[in-house]
């Protein structure tokens, strides 16, 4: 069953200033996504590493070409690897997790982890006190060593049964040690630690899907920010029917979520159906009559927006959109609910979408399901519950079961025969909702009735 949380829905007239106090300053973003991530560490990180079987899990990466998870293991100051980084985390037998850098010490990470690579060869950076802040010293190693001898030394020490490693055949958010990295690493190994590597996948997904409590509960305004701009664009403040055009309400939306000081992930959409022409993708003017769709999405504070909304430019003589149209959002919000209805707790993306689709040609609605995880990333790690190209299944992520505390753009679309505009409306709909306590929530709402245009 899903909640709506009715009061969430944005119906009134929201202006820039009142979605715009919604933005913290870059210093406050810092201070709440490093918050966050010690929280993470503490809780999320533990979990999940017990519940891969992975005891020992390595991240390491070039500068510029960093791992997909590297910027959410780090404080926000530090924004990309610095040369080669290596950080190595171990579940300790009291469940607790033991955070290692491999790395130059004084980076940024030293309130975060523990320098471990201190005594390096063919440098002269090996005198720890001159490294550290505050006067803090480091264990030096009895002997220099490479960053991937320190990395066998580390492994030995710990003793795990298992090391996971970020290669994986499925997700690209798991695969992010490339293959002069990994012969570098394995060459220091002997043939134990090599017999206990194996794929961090699982566990790399589990990081990145995973929500705290504060980051479950930050959504739902970071969602109304999305309602509002959508809200603002969809409006007669922005469109003048007969003069204004897609791409301007395009652009309206890209500009407006860049003043606000967000980060688009992907380039906005606005498009035109229109009565016995169809669907229109390239710049047109609106006309009354009309009906718009958008795709947007942003990041605020390392978490990702995506919604589609639809609107209806009202001709001279109406006060409402048609009933035909109405009908056809009622199909698609039908569509949603059937969705959301078969999410269960470790059921994979392939059996939700088996069940959604089943349950929807059980009811005559023509139905496309490509529903996928959001978190730092807008198609984001966790199961894929279809591809709009994909209807029987995704071999590979749709294979990953649903976990409680993780979050999904609700992405779909139904065909309906629209008789009075010759021509069958392909209405999609995108909605961000959560997954926790084995119930699913609409974020901040739902779109229920078209935006009108006078």
């Amino acid at each position: 069953m899903a909640i709506s949380r009715e009061k969430f829905l944005i119906k009134d007239t929201i202006n820039s200033a009142e979605f715009k106090s919604k933005i913290y300053s870059y210093r406050d973003q810092e201070r709440i996504r490093n918050g966050w991530l010690k929280k993470r560490f503490d809780e999320v990180l533990p979990m999940l590493m017990e519940r891969s079987g992975i005891d020992l899990w390595v991240v390491c990466c070039r500068e510029y070409n960093e791992d997909p998870v590297l910027t959410t293991l780090v404080p926000v100051s530090m924004m990309s690897a610095r040369r080669t980084t290596i950080l190595v985390f171990y579940l300790q037998p009291d469940k607790t997790v033991k955070r290692m850098a491999l790395t130059r010490p004084g980076v940024g990470l030293d309130d975060y982890y523990e320098a471990v690579w201190t005594n390096p060869k063919n440098s002269n950076w090996s005198d720890g006190k001159s490294l550290l802040p505050d006067g803090k010293d480091v264990k030096s190693a009895s002997k220099p060593e490479t960053q991937f001898e320190c990395l066998a030394r580390i492994i030995k020490e710990c003793n795990p049964k298992k090391v996971g490693l970020n290669i994986s055949k499925d997700y690209a958010f798991a695969d992010g040690l490339s293959k002069q990295l990994y012969d570098e690493m394995v060459a220091e190994f002997d043939e134990d630690i090599k017999a206990k590597i194996t794929s961090a996948a699982d566990l790399c997904v589990g990081w990145l899907e995973t929500r705290t409590e504060e980051e479950l509960a930050a959504y739902t305004g970071i969602m109304q920010i999305a309602h509002g701009i959508i809200d603002e664009a969809f409006s007669s403040r922005v469109i003048i029917p007969g003069v204004t055009t897609n791409a301007d309400v395009k652009y309206f939306m890209l500009q407006r979520t860049i003043d606000l000081g967000l980060t688009p992930w992907f380039d906005y959409e606005v498009s035109i159906r229109r009565a016995k022409v169809g669907e229109i993708y390239h710049e047109a003017i609106i006309m009354p009559g009309d009906l718009l769709h958008c795709d947007i999405g942003f990041r605020y504070l390392n978490l990702c927006t995506d919604t589609q909304e639809n609107a209806y430019v009202l001709k001279m003589d109406e006060t409402e959109a048609p009933a035909y149209l109405t009908h056809a959002l009622k199909v698609v919000n039908r569509l949603q609910d059937i969705t959301i209805s078969s999410f269960k707790e470790h059921l994979t993306g392939n059996q939700i979408l088996a069940k959604a689709l089943a349950k929807a040609k059980d009811e005559g609605i023509n139905a496309c399901i490509y529903t996928h995880p959001i978190n730092h990333h807008g198609h984001g790690a966790g199961p894929t519950i279809g591809l709009w190209d994909m209807q029987n299944g995704v071999k590979g992520t749709g294979d990953y079961p649903l976990y409680n505390n993780t979050l999904y753009s609700l992405e779909l679309n139904a065909k309906v025969d629209i008789p009075q505009w010759d021509m069958v409306l392909t209405l999609g709909a995108e909605t961000d909702i959560m997954f926790a306590n084995d119930r699913v929530f609409y974020v901040a709402g739902r779109q229920e009735q078209f935006h009108l245009i006078k």
